[in-house]
């Protein structure tokens, strides 16, 4: 399947769909401290994302198995998708990864962006936030990751191929030392739906895929670990951890590639 090309009035609702998502993703990331759960973490998300006049886009995504919460909390060894808990206390030292997707507007809920609009848009977008007390060596892989996203943004623009993504998310992260890249998770199209083609890989790979073009709106997303790439599903069907144990960060943007280069949507 193709990617889909968004028109210049769907990109103006996924830029300001996608400045609010980055709003609440920021307040959600300053409520992080020693001592609060990560329900509370999620019930924050949600009721900001309402408040905004959007829809949760996780909430219930999946037909088998539908995820139960707004925002995905990972914490140390945990990579992405984890579900928020009561009982899951942020300690010092941690680290945690904060994924929220998000559908606006809701149905009649923007009258300012006309009737034409009632359909909302989807935007998504991660950031990895240190507690105190987080070592120099976390500190060293949270920068990677963060570091490798603002990378491939920088390099972005038309008629280069999508395989050429993950070559400079790897490059750039072997650069920095030893880390794993995770390769069983990757990127993805978005803002018909949650996930849309094309796979982004964070990895070299012998897949050209398609030419960038204007309007691909594209959610680019590095996972690194300490350790190993290797990851290891739990019970519950969506908590994806490290194999091995080690700490993993995520970060995550949602851009629109453009005549020149790209931008990007998740930002305040």
């Amino acid at each position: 399947m193709a990617i889909t090309i968004k028109t210049e009035e769907e990109i103006k609702v996924l830029s300001e769909g996608g400045q609010i998502l980055a709003t609440v993703l920021q307040e959600v990331g300053e409520y992080v401290e020693i001592g609060r759960t990560t329900q509370e973490l999620d019930d924050l998300a949600e009721r900001l994302i309402l408040k905004y006049g959007g829809l949760p886009s996780f909430k219930g995504y999946g037909a088998q198995n539908p995820f139960p919460s707004t925002l995905c909390t990972s914490i140390n060894e945990e990579i992405v998708h984890c579900i928020p808990q009561q009982k899951r206390v942020i300690k010092k030292g941690d680290i945690i990864g904060l994924d929220i997707g998000m559908k606006w507007p809701q149905k009649d809920a923007c009258p300012r962006q006309g009737a034409g609009l009632a359909r909302g848009l989807f935007t998504d977008h991660a950031i990895t936030v240190p507690v105190e007390g987080v070592s120099v060596e976390v500190m060293d892989l949270i920068e990677t990751t963060q570091g490798a996203l603002n990378k491939a943004i920088s390099e972005l623009k038309p008629d280069m191929y999508v395989g050429e993504i993950g070559g400079i998310i790897e490059d750039y992260v072997q650069s920095r030392g030893n880390y794993g890249i995770v390769r069983d998770l990757v990127g993805h199209g978005v803002g018909y739906k949650v996930h849309e083609e094309p796979k982004i890989y964070n990895f070299k790979s012998k897949e050209k895929g398609e030419k960038l073009r204007p309007g691909m709106v594209l959610a680019i997303e590095p996972m690194i670990n300490l350790g190993g790439p290797e990851i290891k599903a739990k019970d519950n069907g969506w908590d994806i951890i490290t194999q091995d144990g080690s700490i993993s960060a995520h970060f995550e943007h949602t851009v629109v590639i453009t005549k020149n280069g790209c931008r990007v949507l998740t930002k305040v």
